[in-house]
């Protein structure tokens, strides 16, 4: 038999929340006033997934440090003042939220968005409520895939990792969640190539799904 989990963590960008027409905003902002040319927005989704900061230098090729640094600057001010202009809620996030809370689930975010930023579109988008803890790219010295940023709320919760689950959408979620031994979800709808998820323990194309998931039930479950 196994029993449910009772933490969930979920990655942000690609999970909860369609936000890569502000990114591409956010992106094409910071070229422009670089004098770069703009890019397309499928473009920018390929640049995401692994910070701000990897971002910024995959988009400006070629880039001195300083440019770097000045690009960054400007994407992460822009974000920030425009965080949710066109970004939203996939379909089903706060009821789904809710109805797992009210099975008793407690539940934190694991993003490699800026925390300030993570914690702004959250609250903005009004489900910063169902999340005890959120992490974001700038909480610890490493981030997704590194399992460290998991193995900390598992610490924080004092969780055992056969007790809680990931869901996201990319490879970065699905390699942290299996180095810190936990249970993984991956959402087709997000932003990763659907290989990233292939190792995935489920599998859901709508965030209503997870309420079908064994491991999210409140009973124990054969296995």
């Amino acid at each position: 038999m196994l029993y449910p989990v009772n933490l969930i963590i979920f990655d942000l960008d690609g999970t909860l929340i369609d936000s890569l027409p502000d990114l591409a905003d956010a992106t094409n902002h910071m070229l422009a006033t670089l004098g770069r040319p703009s890019i397309s927005q499928d473009a920018v989704r390929r640049l995401v997934g692994q910070g701000a900061r990897r971002l910024v230098e995959r988009a400006l090729t070629g880039a001195s440090e300083d440019e770097i640094n000045r690009g960054l600057d400007l994407f992460l001010d822009y974000n920030l003042r425009h965080i949710a202009n066109r970004t939203a809620l996939y379909p089903g996030v706060p009821e789904t939220l809710d109805a797992l809370k009210g099975r008793g689930m407690r539940m934190a975010i694991i993003s490699n968005k800026n925390v300030a930023l993570c914690r702004e579109v959250v609250t903005v988008l009004g489900i910063d409520r169902y999340f005890d803890e959120v992490l974001g790219a700038d909480s610890l010295p490493f981030r997704k895939p590194s399992p460290e940023p998991v193995l900390k709320l598992l610490a924080d919760f004092g969780v055992p990792p056969e007790r809680a689950a990931l869901v996201g959408d990319s490879i970065n979620d699905m390699a942290a969640a299996k180095g810190a031994r936990v249970s993984t979800v991956g959402c087709t709808w997000g932003y990763g190539e659907p290989a990233e998820l292939a190792d995935a323990d489920y599998r859901v194309g709508g965030f209503d799904e997870l309420l079908e998931i064994p491991l999210f039930s409140c009973e124990r479950v054969s296995i």
